[in-house]
């Protein structure tokens, strides 16, 4: 049981996604939910390639979403898988999230029943190389 409706909001939508999942391959369908630092709540799910691994994560179709409608900065990530164990995002996901995101960022993973863990996105990408390291060096 969810009872933050901002929450809730991000885990009914990652839900939603995950239930179009196209995982002909793995049959392992992954849902993703971002929240942009206007509230406004971007999801995206998981798309296999028979030229397997070419295929796109959940978070990246949501974070996709979000640039797609204006968004360039992240205030909360909700990920949704099956099976018992967390669904955490990928390497790739997790420097995607940084481009958007920062040390702070919340990364909530669930499963079909709610919530399992929080983390934040320091806790999964620590000591991460991210836009302003880009610009210090740039002397911007």
């Amino acid at each position: 049981m969810i009872d933050d409706p901002d929450l809730a909001a991000l885990f009914a939508a990652a839900n939603a996604s995950r239930l179009k999942a196209y995982a002909p391959y793995s049959g392992f369908s992954v849902g993703a939910a971002v929240r942009d630092d206007a509230g406004a709540v971007h999801h995206g799910c998981n798309v296999e390639n028979a030229a397997y691994p070419v295929g796109t994560c959940a978070e990246a179709g949501a974070i996709s979403a979000m640039v797609a409608a204006g968004g360039r900065r992240l205030s909360a990530v909700l990920v949704t898988g099956g099976g018992d164990g967390l669904c955490t995002p990928c390497g790739a996901c997790r420097q995607r999230i940084r481009e958007f995101g920062d040390a702070e960022t919340p990364v909530i993973i669930a499963g079909p029943e709610g919530v399992r863990r929080r983390f934040t996105l320091g806790d999964l990408l620590p000591e991460s190389f991210g836009p302003e390291n880009l610009a210090d060096a740039r002397g911007v």
